[in-house]
C-alpha cells in the first residue's frame, strides 16, 4: 500500500476509533483523527502512531455542529481528500421511549446520524474527482435488529446502514466503496457497566468482542482485498445477530 495514503478516523480518542487508527497505521496509512474538544485526548494515540513512523493530524471536531464540521473538513482536506474515511462518532443515552426526552433523542441522532452528513458529505465531490476511496461507517447490531431501551441509538445506527447502502449505489461507478461495520457487545467504555450475566448467554461465542477485532474488519474494508465489496454490512458480534 502506498505510504502516502491518508485515513481519516472520525471519533478516535478511545475504543474502536483508536484501535482502527492503530491498525490502519500498521497497514501503511498516515492518520488524521478527530475528537470532540481538546485534541490532547489524542496525545497517547499520536505517540503510538509517530513511533510507527506515521504522520498524524489531530482534529477537533464537534460532529453535531454542521457549519463548523463542514468548514473544518473542507479547510483540512480541500481537493485532496483522505483515501479512507471511518465514521465512528456515536453516543448512547438509553431510556424507554415512553420516557425518552427530546434531548436524549436529539443528542444521539445528531451525533450518530447527522454527523455522518456533516463530516462525510463535504468529502464526496473531492473523492469523486479522485475516482477512488473507501467510506466505512460504524453502525451497530442495535441498528440491525433494534434494542428495547435504545430506540434513539437503534434509529441512528439503522439510519447509517440505509445511508451506506444508498451511497454505495451512487459512488460505485466512481471507484468509491461504501460499507458499514456493525459491532455487537465490544469491550469499550460504552459497555463497561452492562450486566453481562444477562447478555453473555445471548452471545454464541460467550464473550465480549475487542476493539481490535472490529479494527481488523475496518482494515479489510480499507485495504486491497475488499475491491469487490460495497454496500455491505459486516457484523462483528460473536453470533449475537445472524
Amino acid at each position: 500500500m502506498a505510504s502516502d495514503r491518508l485515513a481519516f478516523i472520525i471519533g478516535a480518542s478511545r475504543g474502536i476509533g483508536s484501535a482502527a487508527a492503530l491498525r490502519l497505521a500498521r497497514d501503511g496509512f498516515n492518520i488524521a483523527a478527530s475528537c470532540r474538544g481538546d485534541t490532547s485526548r489524542l496525545d497517547g494515540l499520536r505517540s503510538q502512531l509517530e513511533a510507527m513512523g506515521r504522520t498524524f493530524l489531530p482534529v477537533s471536531l464537534d460532529v453535531t455542529d454542521r457549519e463548523a464540521s463542514i468548514r473544518t473538513v473542507t479547510e483540512l482536506f480541500g481537493e485532496r481528500p483522505p483515501f479512507a474515511v471511518v465514521y465512528n462518532a456515536g453516543i448512547s443515552k438509553d431510556d424507554l421511549f415512553a420516557w425518552m426526552s427530546s434531548r436524549e433523542w436529539d443528542d444521539v441522532v445528531r451525533t450518530g446520524l447527522d454527523g455522518f452528513y456533516n463530516c462525510v458529505q463535504p468529502l464526496i465531490q473531492p473523492m469523486m474527482s479522485q475516482r477512488c476511496g473507501r467510506i466505512i461507517a460504524i453502525s451497530s447490531a442495535s441498528g440491525q435488529v433494534g434494542r428495547p431501551g435504545q430506540v434513539n441509538y437503534s434509529a441512528a445506527k439503522a439510519g447509517l446502514i440505509g445511508a451506506v447502502k444508498a451511497l454505495a449505489g451512487e459512488l460505485g461507478k466512481r471507484g468509491i466503496l461504501v460499507n458499514a461495520v456493525a459491532p455487537g457487545v465490544i469491550d469499550t467504555e460504552m459497555t463497561r457497566d452492562l450486566d453481562m450475566t444477562k447478555i453473555l448467554p445471548l452471545i454464541p461465542l460467550g464473550r465480549k468482542g475487542t476493539p481490535e477485532e472490529v479494527a481488523a474488519v475496518i482494515s479489510f474494508l480499507a485495504g486491497p482485498y475488499s475491491d469487490y465489496v460495497t454496500g455491505q454490512v459486516i457484523g462483528v458480534n460473536g453470533g449475537l445477530v445472524c
